[in-house]
């Protein structure tokens, strides 16, 4: 049975939760700073040969984090059997790499607004960075290995730098701006 974890009202922000969050808040900050701004023809261009696109890379990495938070407060069931996915599974994923027809990047930063709020509010109240919860099956998982809170926040940090440099490229490839210097 999957342990669900419940929030506690009384949790002190520690260091280490201070650290997690300013950490993670400060390359939200670079991802989000690619787009400013863009119109939504714009997030939507891809200027590589990658499916990326500017307001893809925010939609998913929005998506990646709540599925995390998800997955730290309820465990493996909160994620889809990577193993048993199927090709039209892996089609509808794909679309959180794009925008879509009606989206909008108000729309789309206005989502990873939400999800952030709701992970700064986990940190600062998990009763415990060191609960482990068993990792879903995928075939990038080793069986059997448990992640505590602590690295799945980990895991979403390095998610979160990776796609803004990513972000970073593709916006100096759009028009030459850049997240520094």
């Amino acid at each position: 049975m999957t342990e669900t974890l419940s929030l506690s009202e009384s949790a002190t922000l520690t260091s280490e939760r201070a650290d997690l969050l300013r950490t993670l808040s400060r390359h939200r900050h670079f991802l989000r700073f690619t787009t400013r701004d863009l119109t939504d023809e714009q997030a939507g261009l891809r200027t590589t040969v990658s499916a990326l696109c500017l307001g893809g890379l925010v939609k998913h990495v929005a998506a990646t984090e709540g599925i995390w938070v998800d997955f730290i407060l309820h465990g493996p069931s909160a994620m889809p059997d990577f193993t048993a996915m199927t090709e039209a599974d892996f089609a509808e994923r794909a679309d959180e790499f794009r925008m879509l027809p009606g989206e909008t990047l108000a729309g789309v930063l206005a989502e990873y607004a939400a999800v952030a709020h709701r992970t700064d509010e986990l940190i600062a109240a998990l009763p415990d960075l060191d609960a482990t919860q068993p990792l879903p099956k995928a075939p990038w998982f080793e069986s059997d290995l448990r992640w505590s809170a602590r690295q799945v926040l980990l895991h979403v940090i390095a998610e979160t730098a990776q796609h803004a440099g990513h972000a970073d490229i593709i916006r100096e490839s759009l028009d030459g701006a850049k997240t520094m210097g």
